[in-house]
């Protein structure tokens, strides 16, 4: 009677040692990164920097496959319906923790289709302010805004946005009633702080940064635990006393979720020492963003608590759902 569970018992045995047998040949073909945007832009090129030391890592040929199109659901949905033995992976922004909550229907699921595999990169945001405005700090903007509820304005790169969410949880934490106006890109909200037409917007480095030390915006507060190198006259948000900044955007990969562990364990290694080569990480501070390359389960932990906390702004900001 115990043989047939003896049998099964050697079965899964014998799957365990095949499962380990192929990571440690992984890998041995071409991986193909899939990014969800146009070729040219910010993640498209951090795949190009971290697709070609990879493919000097490993030997591998590793193709960055642009699939662009709804806000980056279309190159998801290809990825998270790809074969899950760890040759595609998915390279996404902090947008994956958003549009659970913000879509009223997806074809797939942000969470249960996916295997976290590691952050690639994190980046702070400027709150930069308006030279036209008085308030010359962030603490100042908050007693302004208190004093007049209503009154002022911030802007942001669309509804939903990284930029928009950020801002909405800048006016629940600092309890302060500000108008969002919804612009078509960074360029314009920074337009928009010159003329005095809003007087707040939470920026990407790539574009708060180069605007604040030319003087044409203001410095209000950076996100993060620390000062930026680059802007170490801006103090962070927390020190100006409002919680709940300590982390900016991101940019990760994720792998179809029947991946094998230990196949997402091999590579998150290879990222792992992709991310510390010294060119690599020059090249990618050198645009402000920093190169993190975590193991699965830390990266799991972050995204499962960035899915909450932007879950939260969506429903106090109100945001209808997106078809």
């Amino acid at each position: 009677m115990r043989l047939p569970w003896l049998m099964l018992a050697l079965a899964a045995a014998a799957c365990v040692n095949a499962g380990a047998t192929r990571a440690q040949d992984y890998p041995n073909r071409t991986i193909r990164i899939v990014v969800p945007y146009a070729p040219g832009g910010g993640v498209s090129v951090v795949g190009q920097i971290i697709g070609t030391k990879l493919s000097e890592l490993t030997k591998q040929t590793v193709v960055i496959d642009n699939r662009p199109g709804a806000g980056g659901n279309v190159g998801a949905d290809a990825a998270a319906k790809s074969a899950p033995d760890g040759y595609t992976v998915l390279l996404h922004t902090s947008a994956m923790a958003t549009i659970g909550s913000l879509y009223r229907k997806l074809p797939f699921d942000p969470v249960k289709d996916f295997a976290p595999v590691t952050m690639v990169i994190a980046t702070q945001f400027i709150v930069g302010g308006s030279p036209k405005n008085p308030a010359a700090s962030l603490r100042e903007l908050v007693a302004q805004a208190k004093a007049d509820p209503g009154k002022l304005n911030y802007g942001s790169s669309g509804l939903g946005s990284s930029l928009h969410l950020f801002a909405e949880m800048f006016k629940d934490a600092a309890g302060v009633d500000i108008v969002h106006i919804p612009y078509r890109g960074d360029a314009p909200i920074t337009t928009a702080l010159i003329s005095g037409d809003i007087q707040l917007a939470f920026l990407p480095q790539a574009t708060g940064v180069a605007n604040v030390r030319g003087n044409v915006i203001r410095g209000l507060g950076v996100t993060g635990t620390k000062r930026m190198e680059s802007l170490p006259n801006v103090p962070t948000v927390g020190e100006q006393g409002i919680a709940g900044f300590e982390r900016g955007s991101w940019i990760a990969m994720f792998a179809p979720a029947a991946t094998p562990p230990a196949t997402v364990s091999a590579f998150q290694q290879l990222m792992a020492k992709v991310l510390a080569d010294p060119q690599v990480r020059q090249r990618l501070m050198s645009t402000g963003q920093e190169p993190v390359g975590n193991p699965p389960a830390e990266f799991a932990a972050q995204f499962k608590a960035d899915i909450a906390r932007f879950a939260k702004a969506i429903e106090q900001a109100k945001i209808p759902k997106l078809e």
